[in-house]
């Protein structure tokens, strides 16, 4: 009887060591629930991690603390273009604008019509994002060729809260000169954009002639703000996406950035 409570009982264990041996890459469910657990943490911190890393990239970019660059980071493509399509970018813009109205309000014009804000065209008043939306948010090195393609067809729409700055400007008094680094022969279609976005009124367009192409912007804008100066107009406000609109000689008394973390024009 022993013999035979033995003979069972090591059958028994038998069966269920070569069951368990038979199904050995099977873990225990807390040790898998564990595994997961621990993998998804990673990926939450790494995440974090690449979100810090592409915010503080791209205030480098608006601090101006960075060297030249030609595109963005390959591993904040997805950091850019949700920045640019969500909701901060439009924060972002709005509050620059605002700060504007605010500074343009508080300033007393002479009267004489020699009181000048300057702006930007593209990224500051007119959008190029369904361009950039085509060419991975600054992913891909700036092509002239492809980009004055999307110029001829004059669709930029506006950026709302620089067409409500450029509308409380005009009606404070101000003279409103637009200074764009596009082609000359680029005047018509450029002004058939900025009336259909709503930009109208202004009281100098001024564009890159045969002979400023090939000068960087810094130079190309200094060199028409010096010619403002010359001619008697004092340049109390500045707008624009890019240091190059707004460093340089004969700064405006306040110059306001707008962000663009898409690209860098030295």
């Amino acid at each position: 009887m022993a013999f035979l409570r033995f003979f069972v009982v090591f059958s028994l264990l038998s069966l269920a060591f070569s069951y368990e041996t038979h199904n050995s890459h099977l873990l225990p469910r807390p040790l898998i629930l564990e595994y997961q657990e621990n993998i998804e943490n990673q990926f939450k911190e790494f995440d974090e991690e690449l979100k810090l890393q592409c915010t503080s990239w791209r205030f480098a970019v608006e601090a101006n603390n960075l060297s030249p660059w030609k595109i963005i980071p390959q591993e904040c493509a997805d950091y850019v273009k949700d920045y640019i399509r969500g909701r901060a970018y439009t924060i972002d813009i709005q509050r620059v604008s605002k700060e504007a109205g605010i500074y343009a309000k508080s300033v007393e014009l002479s009267g004489d019509g020699k009181d000048v804000w300057v702006f930007d065209v593209d990224e500051t008043l007119l959008s190029n994002l369904p361009y950039y939306a085509e060419h991975g948010y600054g992913l891909e090195v700036f092509d002239l060729v492809e980009f004055d393609k999307w110029v001829e067809k004059a669709m930029a729409p506006a950026i709302e809260p620089s067409l409500k700055l450029y509308e409380e400007v005009l009606g404070l008094g101000f003279k409103v000169f637009l200074l764009t680094g596009r082609s000359e022969r680029q005047r018509e279609i450029t002004v058939g954009n900025l009336n259909n976005a709503g930009f109208q009124n202004w009281d100098k367009l001024i564009l890159r002639a045969p002979e400023d192409h090939g000068k960087l912007a810094t130079i190309f804008k200094s060199e028409k703000r010096n010619e403002m100066v010359k001619e008697g107009y004092r340049i109390l406000g500045n707008s624009g996406d890019q240091w190059s609109d707004l460093l340089g000689s004969s700064t405006a008394n306040r110059s306001f950035k707008l962000p663009n973390p898409m690209y860098y024009i030295p």
